[in-house]
């Protein structure tokens, strides 16, 4: 089993439990490209057996989430699973003007990532020096939202449901307590859903129960190639000797633009490779 396989993350399971599940019933090296918060579901793209050669093709890939900010108050964590640190009123026009202060936030941008994140800063974790109850400074970082949306204003509960198209290392958290002060209040996220990581959606996701059901069938169509991931990339044959060479490392002559190539040996997806000013060199040779 080589490729990907997208998990729809349940709640209350970590990602390395996940991790761990699937690696024993597929009985494969697993791998993942970024991990979702124990409270947080959707799409999590896992890597079987040589799959876990191309995690460096979709670690920068954006995201897309569905996401509940509870108004009205704050938490350690700054998600429901922190403990309750401020309680402030929210305005009664927050809820008209919603929908202008979430487009607010489009653009390039720094954020100050959660201090119960796995961000390391000299060479130990943000959540560490909070247990700890040791302050530190968190350097902002660069994100971009592309585009945010309101799907539901819940003025009763004090929650507003949004969908946010993001770029790699966003915090929903931070989004959450970052809008909800732009409301005049403080807030934290209540709910979080990530529904795509760079084309994998959520749609073509499957639960751990489903797809343990559909292995016991023999059924692998949920795995997606290696060689469908790098489907809009061009191929490049090689044959006879440029195949030893190439698997030697030798840069092989080639009349090819600067890119990234699907490499066929004899017919035969072998992995990919880069071309770089007419030369050819491997990059990820799949084992046969």
């Amino acid at each position: 089993m080589d490729g990907v396989i997208l998990i729809n993350k349940e709640k209350s399971f970590t990602s390395h439990d996940v991790v761990s599940i699937v690696k024993k019933i597929t009985k494969s090296k697993v791998g993942h490209t970024g991990t979702l918060d124990p409270n947080a579901t959707g799409v999590l793209p896992l890597l079987l057996g040589e799959g876990t050669k191309i995690s460096k093709y979709l670690i920068n890939h954006n995201k897309e989430y569905e996401a509940v900010i509870q108004l009205g108050k704050k938490t350690t964590t700054a998600d429901v699973e922190g403990d309750i640190v401020e309680e402030k009123d929210v305005p009664n026009n927050v809820y008209e003007k919603c929908e202008v202060v979430l487009k607010s936030f489009i653009g390039k941008q720094k954020q100050v990532p959660p201090i119960y994140s796995a961000i390391k800063v000299n060479g130990k974790k943000l959540y560490d020096y909070a247990r700890a109850g040791k302050s530190i400074e968190i350097a902002p970082r660069d994100i971009e939202i592309y585009d945010i949306d309101i799907i539901k204003v819940d003025q009763k509960n004090k929650q507003i449901s949004f969908r946010v198209r993001c770029s790699k290392g966003t915090y929903i958290r931070s989004l959450c307590e970052d809008i909800a002060v732009k409301l005049g209040t403080v807030g934290f996220m209540k709910e979080l859903k990530r529904t795509m990581v760079g084309d994998f959606r959520i749609e073509n996701a499957v639960t751990i129960k489903e797809l343990q059901s559909k292995l016991n069938e023999n059924d692998l169509s949920d795995i997606i190639s290696i060689e469908e991931i790098f489907k809009d990339n061009k191929n490049i044959e090689l044959s006879g000797n440029n195949i030893e060479k190439y698997l030697n490392g030798v840069k092989i002559s080639v009349k090819y633009g600067d890119g990234i190539y699907k490499i066929y040996f004899n017919g035969e997806f072998n992995g990919i490779g880069i071309v770089s000013d007419g030369k050819l060199k491997r990059d990820i040779v799949l084992s046969k």
